[in-house]
């Protein structure tokens, strides 16, 4: 083991302060950190009443003397679907776009107002309650990227009634194993969505996984998207427009405790039993609305927001559903994917519904580089202020193109840092304030500690690297694994005792600000240093000829293990690298690149060129099935890939050894 937990290569010198007219409007304030250092509790109550409507106040903000569980606001009542639409209703709001929606089918759009989101909320909670559905059942949500997603979460939310969404792209036997988990009683599905251009059956997979006869679900509401045929189970199956046309039109939401779960969500990857996050009530609105307000900058009355996840993932609950409507935000939704019917699609919508604030993930990113940024001239981008990434770190060479590309080279960037399991943003600049740096995740949010600690838990010095934690609870922190308390402990707590351990590494550069590094399972020790494969994807992906990267570190005899590279070229050099003897004139040319920018000890042994990388439907890339093509290996499980038939590409297309 070296010294240092993590090498420290790539140096950012390049810097971007915030301009003047943003600066002055905006919702964050340097204030805001002193506020917070001086008395936290206080800081996170007065973020508590300024954001979130209670039904009944709190006189205690945390209890962390059962640590690591913890209570904020515990003797606080709140309800999250009255905060996030009938206080918009009843402040005389009830004409403001809720959400702008754009099916992926052109001219398939439909503008929900925060009257039309209560009417159909509240019908949407009675036919819950008329399915026996009350406070403490679990329900399971299983649609498409559509309003009804976000209705179905927020009636859930108005009984008390936690819900649980499963990404409506996992298959049959990963619903299963979650619906089976959390006992619901109900299932919310669709009969299909729309997906590249044509419906994909969901109503299926639901089937399949009640065959197996041991679940405790009751009844299946299903919603009419495509009108595609879809098979019926008498006595259990529901048309949702049936219900909600049968239910009362009024119901009062119900108060609950702020330590009520919310949500319970599934982190995708896992092996074995699936793991449970669940959320609590008011510790995790407080945080969303808070960082929603301060980092993305939203200000309801003028801006329009989009954030491009799919509900199917933390992002979606967080900055589509509960943090931009608890605000009363304007939002877009969209169904499709990026390149349907066309790639310039996200540029199209920004245009057509003037969006203000962009919220996406860094391979999203990487892929309209790939693309070609002629695709994004084509639009009017004008109406953009705001620009925000999330997902995994974010490339310098991206967040650059991102910046003058998409955002004129005038909109600040906002690259954020958290998980599932942290349940709101952790670490990012704050847009009027900070001085970001391309790739940067700067420093922890107002309210927030983390640090970087080296293996005995110390923090590490400027300029090295180590593992990333969080020193302090925090209100949208996970209270749990589902059913499991003892995993809870053990996973998230046991590493450094006293710390929340996230299972990344990070470093502090010079200034003392923190760059994430991706999963510390992900590190390579070559020659006895330990490096970071973000690091040296984003040394190769700041080459001009190359769009994305990933990196494995592959067993070797001589230095433990040797670094083995993935690109995928941008499309003008696609062309020249297919020249006879240009392949490994363009390798050598790659390979010195990185010993330039990095050291000699990050040149990959191997660069291998490929059309695709095998990615799971979140955009994550699955570096073990990378590091089977490495080492010779049979491939393994890829059935959480988005598209399984890229790692037949990558091996047909490699052929020899790539390089």
């Amino acid at each position: 083991m070296t010294e240092q937990t993590l090498a420290n290569l790539m140096q950012e010198t390049r810097t971007y302060a915030p301009p003047r007219e943003f600066a002055t409007q905006a919702n964050g304030t340097a204030d805001q950190y002193a506020a917070a250092t001086a008395d936290r509790e206080a800081f996170w109550a007065e973020q508590a009443r300024t954001y979130v409507a209670w039904s009944k106040d709190f006189t205690q903000v945390l209890d962390w003397s059962d640590a690591p569980f913890a209570t904020w606001f515990g003797d606080g009542e709140l309800n999250a679907c009255y905060n996030a639409v009938d206080r918009h209703v009843e402040a005389g709001h009830g004409d403001r776009v809720a959400i702008h929606f754009v099916g992926e089918p052109e001219g398939d759009t439909r503008d929900i107002t925060y009257a039309d989101l209560h009417a159909e909320v509240q019908r949407a909670a009675n036919a819950l309650v008329d399915l026996g559905i009350g406070k403490g059942d679990t329900v399971a949500i299983y649609l498409p990227m559509i309003p009804e997603a976000a209705v179905a979460m927020l009636a859930c939310a108005r009984l008390g009634a936690p819900h649980s969404v499963v990404f409506g792209g996992f298959s049959a036997e990963a619903l299963h194993s979650r619906v089976q988990d959390v006992q619901a009683k109900v299932v919310i599905t669709c009969d299909g969505g729309y997906r590249r251009g044509k419906p994909s059956a969901l109503k299926p997979a639901v089937d399949t996984a009640l065959e197996h006869g041991d679940t405790s679900v009751a009844k299946v509401l299903v919603v009419r998207r495509t009108g595609q045929d879809t098979a019926w189970t008498d006595g259990r199956d529901l048309w949702w427009h049936e219900a909600l046309e049968a239910a009362a039109p009024e119901h009062t939401a119900i108060p609950v405790e702020a330590e009520h779960p919310l949500f319970i969500l599934y982190t995708s990857g896992t092996t074995g039993k699936p793991k449970g996050i669940f959320h609590a009530t008011g510790g995790y609105l407080v945080q969303n609305a808070y960082t929603n307000a301060v980092v993305h900058d939203v200000h309801p009355e003028t801006d329009v927001y989009w954030c491009t996840a799919d509900i199917g993932w933390v992002t979606g609950h967080s900055y589509i559903v509960y943090g931009p409507m608890t605000l009363g935000a304007t939002q877009v939704m969209y169904e499709g994917t990026p390149d349907t019917p066309h790639q310039g699609r996200f540029w199209e919508i920004v245009q057509d519904k003037k969006v203000t604030i962009l919220y996406t993930a860094p391979t999203a990113i990487r892929t309209f580089m790939k693309w070609g940024e002629d695709i994004p001239a084509k639009f009017d981008l004008s109406s953009l202020r705001l620009l925000g990434s999330v997902g995994e770190p974010i490339n310098p060479e991206a967040w650059m193109w991102y910046r003058r590309v998409i955002g004129g080279d005038r909109c600040p960037i906002v690259d954020t840092w958290w998980q599932t399991e942290t349940g709101a943003i952790m670490i990012s600049p704050l847009p009027g304030v900070s001085e970001t740096k391309p790739g940067s995740a700067m420093q922890p949010i107002p309210g927030v500690t983390a640090d970087v600690v080296d293996d005995a838990g110390q923090s590490v010095p400027n300029g090295s690297g180590g593992y990333l934690v969080v020193r302090d609870p925090w209100p949208a922190m996970l209270r749990g694994v589902w059913g499991d308390p003892q995993r809870y402990q053990d996973t998230y707590w046991s590493r450094f005792p006293g710390m929340y351990f996230a299972g990344d590494g990070a470093k502090k550069d010079e200034d003392g600000d923190i760059w994430v590094l991706g999963r510390v399972d992900d590190v390579m020790n070559v020659s006895g240093h330990r490096l970071s494969t973000t690091e040296i994807e984003s040394a190769l992906v700041s080459h001009p000829k190359v769009a994305e990267a990933a990196v494995v570190g592959a067993t070797d005899a001589t230095t433990g293990q040797a670094v083995c590279a993935f690109v995928i070229l941008r499309s003008e050099a696609v062309a020249e690298a297919d020249e006879p003897g240009e392949g490994a004139e363009l390798v050598a040319e790659l390979r010195a690149h990185v010993a330039k920018e990095i050291g000699p000890i990050a040149k990959p042994r191997q660069i291998m060129v490929v059309q695709e990388l095998p990615k799971t439907r979140s955009g994550k890339i699955m570096r073990r099935l990378l590091r089977d093509v490495a080492e010779n290996r049979e491939v393994g499980d890829v059935t959480t890939l988005a598209d399984s038939s890229v790692m037949d590409l990558i091996k047909t297309g490699l052929g020899g050894d790539g390089s």
